[in-house]
């Protein structure tokens, strides 16, 4: 049971991007049942995000409706899972516990979803980001 970052769905979409070979295995062994992947509506939306942003700045340039096209294959690759009010109670503890502010909360409501849910293992290409999560594994692409 693997979490994925939103790097890895990005990677998967775009061949110019670090990993991609290996983040687009990871995205199948997904699809045939290999491997349960999961993903949240946060990752999602990141993913909308950046998929429509312009490629100058660190974007895909895709289309609204070719991102959302993107969406509905990973739907086919991982299960979504949603946040719960016990998410939010877990990110108001990792956000005491580490001393968390701004972006660095994105990450931490990340781990909040997976520990609700269960999931100790995230597929990320910044292992950093993670790092200080002592409750879950890292896997490093």
């Amino acid at each position: 049971m693997l979490f994925l970052d939103t790097n890895i769905l990005l990677a998967a979409c775009d061949e110019g991007r670090r990993k991609s070979a290996a983040c687009k295995e990871l995205l199948e062994s997904g699809l045939s049942g290999e491997q349960s992947l999961f993903a949240s509506g946060q990752v999602l939306r990141e993913f909308l995000v950046v998929a429509t942003r312009p490629v100058e700045v660190n974007g895909l340039g895709l289309t609204p409706k070719s991102t959302l096209a993107n969406i509905a294959e990973f739907k086919h690759c991982l299960r979504v899972l949603d946040e719960t009010a016990e998410t939010s109670i877990q990110l108001e503890r990792l956000i005491e516990r580490h001393k968390l502010k701004g972006k660095r909360i994105h990450d931490a409501n990340l781990v909040a979803t997976m520990q609700t849910h269960g999931l100790k293992h995230i597929a990320t290409l910044n292992p950093g980001d993670f790092r200080i999560f002592k409750t879950i594994e890292i896997t490093k692409f």
